[in-house]
């Protein structure tokens, strides 16, 4: 029998504090060498991006696929999302797919768990610190959700090119988190945070990085291809460069790729993988005016923990529907 799950189901059991030990957990094996972690696969059919996402982890016994497309007619065409993903979990012991869950609130959550894991091993730890959010969509709220679990946080800032989808988040949030929260005009007003967060789906650079305060910490997710970047090169210049995995950083991440290929940074200047941090291989923070800097390309360990984490707690709650497939 398969279980199914669908995006209210996977809602209702995936907490943001849960996902983010989870998280913790699958980097730490990534590190260690107990993950199997190919890079994505991608496939374009005449309309869309296909791609295909396998993990496993040896450790947490979570063996999982996810499968993401981004077909940008989807809503005008077929009511549709333009990305759609589901995963697939196996049974690592007979190799049985046992769930299939929808993949959008867990990838949003999951992405969220990651900075919020940075976060915790990067940020500085003093109370009542300020976060920084550019962006107002469905990322954004998870990396703020991350940022609150991980740190003291008093007051938060957002800045979205959609004032309509600011005033939203701030709606919404505010009443969800207890939080003050403050919609500014300008990215570049964020950069009075402790904590920022970039998820937006800008290819060029949100702010000056030379005006980014000593001691920040930032978590920049948004971009993920070679060619576009959340982030200038002064500000990679000026941080310690963490990322979730080399390998993605080098192939997928503009922010990172295109200073490099300028010559503006040598490939020394990427610091750790932020699972090397995590099992003490490497050190985080080591001061309070280091500026910290994580890179999240998002990948398939994050998927297959947090699919894992969701079956067991469905299968406890009983809930989903079981089918013979």
């Amino acid at each position: 029998m398969t279980l199914i799950l669908n995006k209210a189901e996977v809602a209702s059991v995936l907490e943001m504090k849960d996902c983010m030990a989870a998280v913790e957990l699958a980097f730490a094996e990534l590190s260690e060498g107990t993950a199997v972690l190919p890079l994505r696969t991608g496939i374009t059919p005449p309309d869309g991006l296909s791609l295909y996402m396998p993990a496993y982890l040896k450790k947490m016994e979570a063996l999982a696929c996810k499968v993401v497309t981004v077909y940008k007619n989807n809503p005008l065409k077929h009511n549709l999302p333009t990305t759609i993903g589901k995963v697939l979990l196996q049974d690592p012991a007979t190799g049985d797919v046992i769930c299939i869950m929808n993949g959008g609130y867990l990838t949003a959550v999951r992405t969220g768990a990651a900075s919020g894991v940075a976060t915790k091993y990067l940020a500085r730890k003093e109370k009542n610190q300020v976060a920084g959010i550019a962006g107002a969509g469905v990322q954004a709220k998870m990396q703020l959700l991350a940022v609150c679990e991980a740190r003291n946080i008093s007051k938060a800032l957002v800045y979205d090119v959609s004032e309509a989808a600011a005033d939203a988040f701030v709606a919404e949030m505010s009443k969800k988190l207890s939080l003050e929260i403050i919609r500014v005009k300008s990215a570049e007003e964020i950069l009075g945070a402790d904590i920022i967060c970039t998820a937006t789906s800008s290819p060029t650079p949100l702010f000056d990085g030379n005006k980014v305060r000593e001691g920040t910490h930032i978590n920049g997710i948004g971009s993920h291809t070679p060619g576009a970047r959340e982030l200038d090169s002064a500000i990679v210049k000026r941080s310690k460069f963490v990322g979730d995995s080399r390998e993605a950083c080098f192939k997928e991440a503009g922010d990172i790729m295109i200073p490099l290929n300028a010559g503006e940074i040598p490939d020394s200047h990427f610091y750790a993988e932020l699972g090397a941090i995590i099992t003490g291989k490497k050190p985080g923070r080591v001061n309070d005016r280091e500026i910290t800097l994580f890179k999240s390309n998002g990948l398939a360990i994050q998927d297959a923990a947090t699919a894992l984490l969701v079956y067991q707690k469905a299968v406890a709650a009983g809930i989903g529907t079981q089918v013979e497939i």
